[in-house]
């Protein structure tokens, strides 16, 4: 059912757990399979220097927001931005297709970071 990317992501999560005093945080659920994912990033001179998640949910979700983690990692917030849930999935040589959603809250919460990063930007200046 699952490919060895996706099982060695969940066994093996990398970057788990909370940035401190972080530039952007994304949170995203799902309500229908009860899935939430919470990123971090610390961002530096436009480039996502450190990312970390904390999520609640399936193997299938913690995989994806591992894997979101390592793709985002040195790449820069326009480069990150593109990053979208069909890349995730192929990432992890592919995800079975009830489990695609997780791939979406992944990016999805990647993105809020962004986002929430570009906001504080906006308001700090």
């Amino acid at each position: 059912m699952y490919t060895e990317k996706v099982m060695d992501h969940f066994t093996n999560p990398r970057n788990v757990g909370e940035i401190e005093n972080p530039d952007g945080v994304g949170q995203v659920g799902n309500p229908v399979c009860g899935d939430i994912m919470r990123l971090y990033i610390k961002v530096d001179d436009g480039i996502i220097k450190d990312v970390k998640f904390k999520t609640f949910g399936c193997g299938a979700a913690i995989a994806t927001s591992s894997m979101v983690t390592e793709l985002v990692k040195g790449k820069t917030l326009d480069e990150a931005l593109k990053i979208s849930n069909a890349a995730v999935a192929e990432a992890l040589d592919g995800l079975p297709p009830q489990k695609m959603h997780c791939s979406n809250l992944a990016a999805d919460a990647l993105h809020a970071a962004i986002k929430d990063y570009q906001a504080r930007q906006q308001k700090a200046s």
